[in-house]
């Protein structure tokens, strides 16, 4: 972390001041509503306790109300104060196998920043009304107090709702929350439909998932996305572009995120093609995820893999300051022109800035930051976003590494995430680790399927070493 220019421990200031802070938020006022009284409820992973978003949803009419509640962490953490100066260096926590550090201190992140339950807390609310067919119809944003009625975790939700399980304790202990859930799953699905008719992808990710038997690792699993997951991602991905489009109706500027049209274009053309099917020369999203719908009906015990393939080769997303009225460069992947983060503010500091955007803007006030400021810190949290991922590799490798060191010898299948004139590199399933084709990498290149055989590790560096099993 340091050598990437991530501080791994906070500043005495920074401890001091957490140590000062004892209470969450007593701040009130006509401006902070008050809809503690609704049935609000959370849904995260199993274990986390930094709960930065909480939703509720009722019908209206033929339309749905959904509120999406966002823990206030500016309220309890001044911008320039030396919590803040930690969060703006590292701009991220950073989540690696080992262990966590996160971008506020615990105090505040899992507790009084955090949307607990039975505890009331202060929030910033994204309201959004929505047709039947899934369409945004109005929105807006304020401020009130909440209280989490309901904290559940993603897979005893998705199962539940898929059918394969019974109801959360919670679920069924709570009179109406069932029916709840229900209803902001169907809006989910709604907003997701609506997003893949504008040419949103359709892409299947998998991320690696420490196990521990006694404190020690015994493997990396992979962790496919669930029902309950795309509910909430669905959600905030409508919040996130509800902020953006209010802060540009209030003349606020705002970070967006964007993901940008992808340069290796060709490159997804050709792995198009390998598979039998047609993409245009240009960009087309659109004509991507005709494809991509395609592949996942024919092939999908291996559309993870074509899914991987795809992002890989589309690149990273980006933070860019954008002035009010400013055309946008949108975001490729999502199909939607106006984006920002703002749902995470205990984990990413460019939701924290956004969330003082918006509380300025709800209460007429000037940005709280200077133009130039927002553009150098724009490009701040791209960087360190893109090192956090490093570190987070690089511990992943290292993981990956002294599981596989007793398996020398041994092949693999494997699927090939990245060639270029750094290296080939492929990703095995079990466990889930990437490694470079030291020998026999000729000709082959990203999405092809490929049988490695491991010749090498080395936990302290992370290295895994793969031959091409001719």
């Amino acid at each position: 972390m340091q050598s990437r220019g991530l501080e791994p421990e906070f500043s005495a200031a920074a401890v001091a001041q957490a140590n000062g802070i004892n209470q969450p938020s007593a701040e009130s006022g006509a401006a902070i509503r008050d809809l503690r009284a609704l049935l609000w409820s959370s849904i995260d992973n199993d274990d986390s306790q930094d709960l930065d978003q909480i939703e509720y949803a009722e019908v209206q009419g033929d339309k749905v109300k959904v509120l999406v509640g966002i823990a206030d962490v500016d309220c309890l953490v001044a911008a320039g104060s030396p919590i803040d100066d930690h969060a703006r260096i590292n701009t991220t926590s950073v989540y690696t196998a080992a262990q966590i550090f996160p971008m506020l201190p615990e105090k505040l992140s899992t507790n009084l920043t955090s949307l607990a339950e039975d505890q009331e807390r202060l929030s910033v609310v994204m309201e959004m009304i929505i047709s039947a067919d899934g369409i945004l119809v109005q929105s807006d944003i304020y401020r009130a107090r909440v209280v989490n009625r309901a904290k559940l975790a993603y897979r005893s939700v998705a199962a539940w709702l898929e059918g394969t399980g019974p109801a959360p304790a919670r679920v069924a202990s709570v009179a109406g929350l069932d029916r709840q859930l229900k209803l902001q799953d169907q809006v989910a699905q709604g907003l997701k439909r609506q997003r893949h008719t504008r040419g949103a992808l359709n892409l299947e990710t998998r991320q690696a998932r420490a196990v521990f038997d006694g404190g020690l690792l015994v493997d990396l699993q992979a962790d496919t996305k669930n029902r309950a997951q795309e509910l909430i991602e669905d959600l905030m991905i409508a919040a996130n572009g509800v902020t953006a489009r209010y802060l540009d109706s209030k003349g606020m500027p705002s970070l967006r995120r964007i993901l940008r049209t992808p340069k290796n274009w060709d490159r997804i053309v050709a792995l198009a093609k390998a598979l039998g099917e047609n993409l245009p020369a240009s960009a087309d999203a659109g004509a991507l995820n005709a494809f991509l719908l395609q592949r996942r009906q024919i092939d999908p015990a291996k559309f993870a893999d074509l899914s991987l393939s795809v992002i890989k080769l589309m690149g990273s997303g980006e933070y860019v300051f954008e002035r009010p009225g400013q055309p946008s460069e949108g975001h490729f992947g999502l199909a939607a022109r106006d984006y920002t983060h703002s749902t995470a503010p205990n984990r990413r500091f460019p939701d924290v800035i956004t969330q003082r955007l918006l509380k300025a803007a709800v209460s007429s006030q000037r940005s709280p930051y200077a133009d130039a400021d927002l553009q150098a810190l724009a490009a701040h949290c791209t960087e360190q976003e893109d090192n956090a991922a490093k570190v987070e590799r690089q511990v992943q490798k290292s993981a990956a590494a002294m599981l596989l060191a007793p398996r020398i010898g041994q092949e693999f299948d494997a699927i090939v995430t990245g060639a270029s004139d750094k290296g080939t590199w492929v990703r095995i399933d079990s466990p889930v680790a990437e490694g470079r084709v030291v020998k026999n990498f000729q000709g082959i290149d990203v999405g092809d399927h490929v049988r490695v055989k491991l010749l090498h590790t080395d936990m302290e560096r992370g290295f895994i070493d793969f031959s091409r099993v001719a």
